[in-house]
């Protein structure tokens, strides 16, 4: 992996096709050892870390490639989480979590687009 992963804001967890752990970035370690003595690491079953019913659907999104977003709010901190289906060379590989906070209060924008106008 990038050596700038590492060093990412957003916790990066990569499980292959049997929801085994195969990378964690240092913000993902951190998290996993933060609320959590298990010693959840490279190896371990990501399956395992996630209560129903988001074990199903993680189960369910090793089977058919997908992506699922959702906030959550735990100790007070709130956070986006993004999975979603990873490929090696084409192949569906397994699916990457990625995890950042996120203000409790957030700005939403909606950006209107002028005719002949592209909005970035």
């Amino acid at each position: 992996m990038e050596s700038w992963l590492e060093e990412e804001e957003a916790a990066i967890t990569i499980c292959n096709l049997e929801g085994i752990i195969v990378y964690m970035n240092e913000r993902s370690r951190k998290a996993f050892t933060k609320y959590d003595d298990s010693g959840v690491t490279i190896g371990s079953s990501l399956i395992e870390c996630h209560p129903e019913p988001a074990r199903s659907k993680l189960l369910s999104m090793l089977k058919v490639p997908q992506t699922n977003v959702y906030t959550i709010e735990k100790r007070g901190i709130k956070k986006i989480i993004r999975q979603s289906p990873w490929y090696r060379e084409g192949v569906f590989s397994g699916v990457t979590e990625i995890s950042f906070e996120i203000p409790v209060e957030m700005a939403h924008h909606i950006r209107v687009e002028s005719e002949g106008t592209e909005i970035a």
